[in-house]
């Protein structure tokens, strides 16, 4: 692990740590210090996310606006009582620097845009806090936009428009995961800087509707965007291993995506597939890859360099 860097785009670790009452530093989930002390670099995005029947709070618009406040506070504690260890980051060379500290960098986004009740002006107050990327949406659809699987001809809403203006304005990543069809090529449209598929494979790989089209994947590597890979099982599809991972790897790389695809592994946000069970497991992924005939040029730009472009 120790010449091994690894950035990942997504995982649930803040909201499962505030279910579980567990803490960063040790706990029985897939990401923990703990589990990264090792690698030589380590940067992730940490999603806040939430919905019905999740928050603890009564069901509603204000339970997941309420839930998302005790996330937040959440993820604020855990870079305190850990912060010999991890630093909350904004910007590309905040990480650098930390990494060069020898602690980890986290980067706050948030996953679903009711969490900010799909409010354009709630934007800068969550740049305020340090959040990096927005899922405009979750599987439900919302104000801004339908969602891949709940109104999915809807695209993005005069308020969804807005909403895009002002997150680029304010230097937050669109993350497209999730979204619908419609909604994706309405953020191509509008988008001035990179967006990205934060946890997203590909539709050729594996048809779900999770997954991104050619179209879409195309779109984003000429957006100069990222795609990070997602080892949800579901989504990876067919045997569930490593043989299907490379194979949405081979497929973004063979459409031009090598400084495109990332890692965005949904650690603690679903059953990942058995050869990756939590993200000390990343290093079977870089020596298969390596044993495979990849570059190491490649696979050091999926697992840190590219995900690092698009933040600076």
């Amino acid at each position: 692990m120790e010449r091994i860097s690894v950035f990942d785009a997504h995982c649930d670790t803040i909201s499962r740590c505030w279910r579980e009452y567990e803490g960063l530093d040790r706990n029985s989930g897939m990401i923990s210090l703990e589990k990264t002390a090792g690698f030589r670099r380590y940067c992730q995005f940490f999603a806040l996310w939430t919905s019905d029947g999740y928050t603890g709070y009564p069901k509603g618009k204000d339970g997941v606006e309420r839930a998302y406040y005790a996330l937040l506070r959440c993820f604020k504690e855990q870079m305190a009582r850990n912060s010999d260890k991890i630093v909350q980051c904004r910007t590309a060379d905040e990480a650098e620097q930390a990494n060069r500290q020898g602690r980890a960098a986290a980067f706050l986004t948030v996953e679903g845009g009711e969490l900010l009740g799909c409010d354009p002006g709630r934007l800068a107050g969550a740049a305020e806090n340090g959040v990096k990327a927005i899922n405009l949406t979750w599987n439900c659809a919302n104000a801004l936009s339908g969602s891949h699987c709940d109104e999915t001809e809807r695209g993005l809403s005069a308020v969804g428009r807005d909403f895009v203006r002002n997150m680029e304005e304010l230097r937050i990543l669109v993350d497209v995961s999730h979204l619908s069809e419609a909604g994706f090529w309405d953020v191509a449209e509008l988008a001035r800087r990179p967006f990205i598929a934060s946890h997203s494979n590909t539709k050729s790989v594996w048809n779900h509707t999770r997954n991104l089209t050619d179209e879409q994947i195309t779109a984003i590597i000429e957006n100069q965007g990222v795609i990070g890979l997602n080892f949800y099982e579901g989504f990876v599809g067919g045997s569930r291993d490593l043989d299907m991972v490379r194979r949405h790897l081979d497929h973004i790389l063979g459409l031009g995506g090598e400084k495109t695809a990332a890692l965005g592994g949904d650690w603690d946000g679903c059953d990942t597939i058995s050869d990756l069970p939590a993200v000390d497991s990343l290093p079977r992924l870089y020596e298969y890859l390596l044993r495979h005939g990849y570059g190491e040029t490649v696979v050091q730009d999926l697992f840190y360099n590219n995900l690092m472009r698009v933040v600076r």
